[in-house]
Protein backbone atom coordinates (compact mmCIF):
# COMPACT_ATOMS: atom_id res chain seq x y z
CA UNK A 1 0.00 0.00 0.00
CA UNK A 2 2.70 2.29 0.84
CA UNK A 3 4.06 1.73 -2.70
CA UNK A 4 0.64 2.47 -4.48
CA UNK A 5 0.37 5.92 -3.31
CA UNK A 6 3.61 7.38 -4.13
CA UNK A 7 2.86 5.63 -7.86
CA UNK A 8 0.26 7.23 -8.69
CA UNK A 9 1.68 10.51 -7.43
CA UNK A 10 4.51 9.87 -9.87
CA UNK A 11 2.43 8.84 -12.90
CA UNK A 12 0.48 11.83 -12.35
CA UNK A 13 3.16 14.15 -12.28
CA UNK A 14 4.65 12.20 -15.68
CA UNK A 15 1.75 12.31 -17.44
CA UNK A 16 1.04 16.18 -16.45
CA UNK A 17 4.79 17.14 -17.85
CA UNK A 18 5.02 15.10 -20.62
CA UNK A 19 1.06 16.63 -21.79
CA UNK A 20 2.81 20.19 -21.41
CA UNK A 21 5.59 19.16 -23.44
CA UNK A 22 4.20 17.55 -26.65
CA UNK A 23 0.73 18.92 -26.59
CA UNK A 24 0.90 22.35 -25.37
CA UNK A 25 0.90 25.36 -28.26
CA UNK A 26 4.01 25.98 -29.35
CA UNK A 27 5.07 30.12 -30.04
CA UNK A 28 2.60 32.96 -29.71
CA UNK A 29 -0.88 32.66 -29.91
CA UNK A 30 -2.59 35.94 -30.81
CA UNK A 31 -2.57 36.78 -34.46
CA UNK A 32 0.43 39.37 -35.12
CA UNK A 33 0.06 43.44 -35.16
CA UNK A 34 -1.08 45.03 -38.49
CA UNK A 35 2.36 46.43 -40.07
CA UNK A 36 2.12 50.16 -40.99
CA UNK A 37 0.74 50.02 -44.15
CA UNK A 38 -2.04 47.53 -43.50
CA UNK A 39 -5.52 48.56 -42.94
CA UNK A 40 -7.78 46.55 -41.00
CA UNK A 41 -11.24 48.12 -41.97
CA UNK A 42 -11.65 49.48 -45.39
CA UNK A 43 -14.36 51.80 -43.64
CA UNK A 44 -13.25 54.27 -40.77
CA UNK A 45 -13.88 52.57 -37.29
CA UNK A 46 -16.14 54.47 -34.48
CA UNK A 47 -14.18 54.80 -31.64
CA UNK A 48 -12.36 56.72 -28.46
CA UNK A 49 -9.03 58.11 -30.88
CA UNK A 50 -6.29 59.13 -28.56
CA UNK A 51 -3.92 60.11 -31.47
CA UNK A 52 -3.30 63.70 -31.39
CA UNK A 53 -3.18 66.19 -34.34
CA UNK A 54 0.32 65.83 -34.76
CA UNK A 55 -0.06 62.21 -34.51
CA UNK A 56 -2.91 61.76 -36.74
CA UNK A 57 -0.90 63.63 -39.92
CA UNK A 58 2.17 61.58 -38.95
CA UNK A 59 0.03 58.16 -39.65
CA UNK A 60 -1.25 59.27 -42.58
CA UNK A 61 1.92 60.39 -44.05
CA UNK A 62 3.14 57.32 -43.46
CA UNK A 63 0.66 55.94 -45.54
CA UNK A 64 2.24 57.62 -48.29
CA UNK A 65 -0.19 60.98 -48.38
CA UNK A 66 0.80 64.25 -49.00
CA UNK A 67 -0.76 67.60 -48.24
CA UNK A 68 -2.30 66.19 -45.38
CA UNK A 69 -4.20 69.41 -44.14
CA UNK A 70 -7.43 70.39 -42.24
CA UNK A 71 -7.58 67.70 -39.56
CA UNK A 72 -10.20 67.63 -37.54
CA UNK A 73 -11.64 64.84 -34.97
CA UNK A 74 -15.43 64.22 -35.76
CA UNK A 75 -18.12 63.07 -33.19
CA UNK A 76 -17.17 59.44 -33.97
CA UNK A 77 -13.27 59.71 -32.97
CA UNK A 78 -12.11 59.63 -36.30
CA UNK A 79 -9.91 62.25 -37.73
CA UNK A 80 -10.56 63.74 -41.17
CA UNK A 81 -9.00 66.30 -43.61
CA UNK A 82 -7.64 66.50 -47.01
CA UNK A 83 -4.72 64.83 -48.61
CA UNK A 84 -3.29 64.01 -51.81
CA UNK A 85 -1.95 60.74 -52.81
CA UNK A 86 -0.66 59.89 -56.28
CA UNK A 87 -0.85 63.54 -57.96
CA UNK A 88 -4.99 63.49 -56.28
CA UNK A 89 -6.24 65.58 -53.45
CA UNK A 90 -9.42 64.19 -51.74
CA UNK A 91 -10.98 63.48 -48.68
CA UNK A 92 -8.69 61.12 -46.04
CA UNK A 93 -10.15 59.63 -42.56
CA UNK A 94 -7.69 57.70 -39.27
CA UNK A 95 -9.38 55.88 -37.36
CA UNK A 96 -8.30 54.55 -33.88
CA UNK A 97 -6.54 51.38 -34.96
CA UNK A 98 -4.78 53.65 -36.95
CA UNK A 99 -6.82 52.99 -40.27
CA UNK A 100 -6.15 55.10 -43.68
CA UNK A 101 -9.23 55.37 -45.86
CA UNK A 102 -9.74 58.01 -48.95
CA UNK A 103 -13.01 59.22 -47.69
Amino acid sequence: MRLIVPTIALTLLATAAFAQGSLAPQGPQNAPVKAMKQNISGTPIAGANSFTMAQAKSQIEGKGYTNVAGLKKDDKGVWRGTATMNGNTGPVSLDYQGNVNAN
